[in-house]
């Protein structure tokens, strides 16, 4: 067994875990997977840059992180960075700091690496399910970007377009600097036509309609699932593999986009940094199952985080 640590950081947030894997076998056994919102995306889409404030919040965590690699002896650490810093002029900042922080250089990865490392982590343990058909079309929604990969035990088709939670949350329900509680239907629809015509663009380079299993992974899917569920707390082992309806996609994205920022953070599984951005996250979600005809969607808490650390061991 190799103890590695992988470091996924988002537009919105930014992931740890360390585990010992062993490649010959496929066994991966999970020590510590933690979670950080940062928003390193905030105001991207708008300036081009990444925000002081932003970049503070993704250190702080980043020495967290460093704290428990430490501690937990990892021979190996890999940092993959994903959209937000894609996009930032400033990006020298942000590889600078984390290379000071953790020894480790980020590697600012494209779309298509992204959704290679999504589809191993997501799919290495689904590929001996019998009651699964095949081909698995993984999505992975997160702040800035959705991933699509499509493929059976490997990747046969890829692309990453620019819908994200916190890209179309700022882009369409942000007004005078404030989320607008609730959107307006003219807000949504403006938002749900920027992702339909990402989807298009999805579509001319991944077979979309040839998918049988649809695999939903990162946090707007995980807490979709969360709600769908009723649970009082997160619980992964509950979340993890379970299936989720159309039905009760349609029905909890309905609900986010005419909620209150109160309502959505009663919501018991409600992490504060998703407040804002669920309903975007959600109507991403639904227009990918209603695009696929998509009778449910299979959650996986193993994503990119895991293929990272699959590919440094």
């Amino acid at each position: 067994m190799t103890r590695v640590a992988g470091i996924d950081c988002g537009t919105n947030s930014i992931r740890l875990l360390v585990a010992d894997c062993d490649p010959a076998t496929g066994e991966l056994v999970e020590l510590d997977r933690r979670m950080t919102i940062v928003r390193l995306g905030q105001g991207v889409d708008k300036t081009g840059r990444l925000a002081p404030e932003a970049l503070e919040r993704t250190f702080a965590a980043c020495r967290e992180y460093a704290a428990v690699i430490k501690e937990l002896g990892a021979e190996r650490v890999r940092f993959v960075a994903t959209s937000a810093s894609r996009d930032a002029e400033n990006r020298a900042d942000f590889v600078r700091g984390v290379l000071d922080i953790l020894g480790v250089e980020p590697e600012v990865i494209s779309g298509e690496q992204e959704a290679e490392f999504s589809f191993t982590g997501a799919t290495r343990e689904l590929t001996g399910r019998t009651d699964l058909e095949r081909p698995f079309l993984v999505v992975d929604i997160g702040g800035g970007s959705t991933e699509f990969v499509v493929g059976e035990r490997h990747v046969r088709a890829a692309r990453s377009v620019d819908v994200g939670c916190v890209r179309m949350t700022e882009r369409h329900l942000v007004v005078d600097g404030e989320v607008t509680d609730p959107p307006t239907a003219g807000q949504i629809a403006a938002m749900r036509a920027d992702i339909e015509a990402a989807l298009d663009l999805a579509a001319e380079a991944v077979p979309l309609a040839e998918a049988r299993t649809l695999v939903g992974l990162a946090g707007s899917v995980t807490t979709v699932a969360a709600i769908a569920l009723g649970l009082e707390a997160y619980e992964s082992e509950r979340i993890h593999h379970s299936r989720i309806s159309y039905e009760q996609v349609r029905e909890i994205s309905g609900r986010m986009l005419t909620a209150t920022h109160a309502e959505r953070s009663a919501i018991p599984v409600m992490h504060p940094g998703r407040v804002d951005v669920i309903g975007a996250g959600a109507l991403v979600l639904l227009a990918i199952m209603e695009r696929t005809g998509a009778a449910e969607v299979v959650v996986s808490e193993h994503d990119i985080l895991d293929g990272i650390a699959w590919s440094v061991a």
